[in-house]
């Protein structure tokens, strides 16, 4: 008895490390769900540059009905946004805003292949119904090649079908105030 739960542990554990060497493959989410319409704090991790060589920049499109994206500086990397007109009006405070933020991009920095990294911003989420997934597509640059994480699945398929995934986040129920 005690050999077959040996190989059923070893069985796991080779699955548990088989999935965690996908999910690092790729720029992903630390959040993975979060309610819909809330302040979300984006945390997208970058575990591997292109094929040995450093990450230089990081790109973020924000999708439609994100708004009021804030993001944070980075020591050794320069930031930049670009703004850009929303799909629709957000309503704040009395106010209609019609635009903001549409992308993010740190640039000019390094991040050897070797070493993981994170890079974070704030964003007001859509109101769509829960269970809604977003995708928030990410240009990864490096001193030698590049990677395009702007690969949405189709309905009813898994991101992991995909060679260049999004970073995919599911809404969930709204809060009660």
């Amino acid at each position: 008895m005690t050999r077959i739960r040996s190989l059923a542990l070893a069985a796991g554990t080779l699955c548990l490390a088989l999935s965690a060497g996908s999910a690092a493959a790729h720029v992903t989410l630390e959040t993975r769900e979060a309610p819909a319409g809330s302040y979300y704090k984006a945390v997208l991790k970058v575990g591997h540059g292109c094929d040995g060589s450093p990450t230089t920049a990081i790109r973020v499109r924000l999708p439609d009905g994100a708004v009021l994206a804030k993001p944070m500086p980075k020591p050794g990397w320069t930031l930049a946004t670009k703004e850009g007109p929303y799909a629709q009006p957000y309503e704040s405070h009395g106010r209609s805003i019609t635009q903001g933020v549409t992308e993010i991009a740190w640039t000019a920095g390094s991040l050897p292949d070797a070493w993981y990294d994170e890079f974070v911003f704030q964003v007001v989420l859509p109101k769509q119904p829960a269970g809604t997934m977003i995708y928030i597509p990410v240009v990864q640059e490096c001193e030698k090649g590049v990677h395009r994480w702007i690969e949405i699945p189709e309905a009813g398929k898994p991101a992991d079908d995909y060679r260049e995934p999004a970073p995919g986040l599911k809404l969930t129920e709204p809060k009660q105030h």
